[in-house]
């Protein structure tokens, strides 16, 4: 879905995604290399004529949301990650992930294993 946007567009429907809804002001204060507040303005008003978000009048302005839901968006970002960076491995980047983190709560563990006892019994 947002594999085909380019790079500042991607970035502008991340934050986005990350926030729930924001304001052209908070979407360009979370950018790692700011825009300026016109060209922020342009790429949302992109995104909206693509549909991917949405604008509502707030007291301080737009307000923009994403339309997709997070999650699907998330999964389709998480893909283009382990595809990129794990040689497409879900195991190499679970484990990534997992070195990262600090201890886990018993259920995140207890979670972790139901799924890995369901990937077990779709094996056999």
């Amino acid at each position: 879905m947002i594999e085909g946007l380019p790079r500042r567009e991607r970035e502008v429907f991340e934050v986005l995604c990350g926030q729930g809804e924001a304001t052209a002001a908070s979407v360009r204060a979370a950018l790692s290399d700011p825009l300026s507040d016109s060209a922020v303005r342009t790429l949302l008003r992109r995104l909206d004529e693509r549909g991917l978000v949405a604008r509502d009048s707030g007291p301080d302005g737009f307000v923009y949301r994403p339309v997709p839901r997070a999650a699907t968006v998330a999964a389709g970002a998480l893909r283009r990650m382990v595809d990129t960076f794990f040689a497409g491995s879900a195991a190499g980047a679970a484990t990534a992930l997992l070195g990262m983190s600090g201890p886990l709560k018993p259920d995140e563990i207890k979670a972790l294993e139901a799924l890995l006892d369901a990937a077990k019994e779709a094996e056999q």
